[in-house]
C-alpha cells in the first residue's frame, strides 16, 4: 500500500456523509446512472439508493470513473420500500420535480439528513414517489427548456448540499462510527484481501498507520 494513497483514502472516507444520499427511481440510461454515482462520490455520499428499471441496468465504467468501488448502491424492489427505509433512518425525502408547488432547492435546509429523489429521464419521479416525498424541489431556469438532464440536475442538488454542509462545518468531523470506518477503510485499501476474508467468514486484521496489514 502506497502511504500517500492510504492517506488519501483516509481523508476521503473521513469526509463521507452518512446522512446525504440519492434515490434513483427507474433511471434507465446507464450513462446517467453512472454520472450520478460520480457526483455522489464527489460530494462525499457514502451510499446511494435505487429502484432499478425492469430490465436492470449496466454501469458505464468510463462515465462512472470506477465510483462503484467508492459509493455503495443499495437497491429496492419498489419506491415504497425505498422511501420507507430512508424515512425510518430519519431522512427527509426531497423529490426533484418542476412545478408551482416546488421549492427553490437553494432555500431548503440540506444540512438535515437528506435524500434526493430523482426519476427516469422521460417521466421524472412517479406519482407514487411524489406522494411519498416530504417536499418537492426545483431548479430555477431562465431559458425555454423546463428541465435538465437527470444527472446534471442531481449534480446541482448535491453540490448545493455540499455548499451548505461545508458552511456548517459538517465535513470537518467524521460522521462514520469507528467500527464502520475501520471496516470500509480496510476494504478500500485492500479490496482483494477483503474479498478473500469475507468468503472465508473471517474478520479484517488491523492496519498500520501507513496502511499495511498487521497480522
Amino acid at each position: 500500500m502506497n502511504p500517500q494513497r492510504f492517506r488519501r483514502i483516509q481523508a476521503v472516507l473521513s469526509r463521507r456523509q452518512t446522512d446525504l444520499t440519492v434515490l434513483m427511481e427507474r433511471v434507465n440510461k446507464t450513462h446517467n446512472f453512472s454520472a450520478i454515482l460520480r457526483s455522489c462520490d464527489a460530494v462525499g455520499v457514502l451510499k446511494a439508493h435505487a429502484v432499478l428499471p425492469e430490465k436492470g441496468i449496466d454501469l458505464h465504467h468510463h462515465t462512472s470513473a470506477g465510483t462503484t468501488k467508492w459509493v455503495q448502491v443499495r437497491t429496492h424492489a419498489t419506491i415504497q420500500d425505498a422511501a420507507g427505509v430512508l424515512k425510518d433512518h430519519g431522512f427527509q425525502l426531497l423529490a426533484a420535480h418542476p412545478g408551482e408547488d416546488s421549492h427553490d432547492f437553494r432555500e431548503v435546509d440540506l444540512v438535515r439528513p437528506t435524500a434526493f429523489l430523482v426519476g427516469a429521464e422521460l417521466d421524472g419521479v412517479s406519482s407514487e414517489g411524489l406522494a411519498l416525498a416530504d417536499a418537492k424541489i426545483s431548479i430555477p431556469m431562465a431559458g425555454m427548456v423546463r428541465s435538465l438532464n437527470v444527472s446534471v440536475a442531481t449534480a446541482l442538488l448535491l453540490f448545493e448540499a455540499l455548499r451548505q454542509r461545508e458552511s456548517a462545518g459538517r465535513y470537518l468531523q467524521r460522521s462514520l462510527p469507528e467500527e464502520e470506518y475501520e471496516k470500509i477503510l480496510f476494504e478500500w485499501a485492500h479490496p482483494e484481501v477483503a474479498q478473500v476474508l469475507r468468503k472465508k467468514g473471517e474478520g479484517y486484521p488491523p492496519l498500520s498507520p501507513q496502511g499495511e496489514i498487521l497480522s
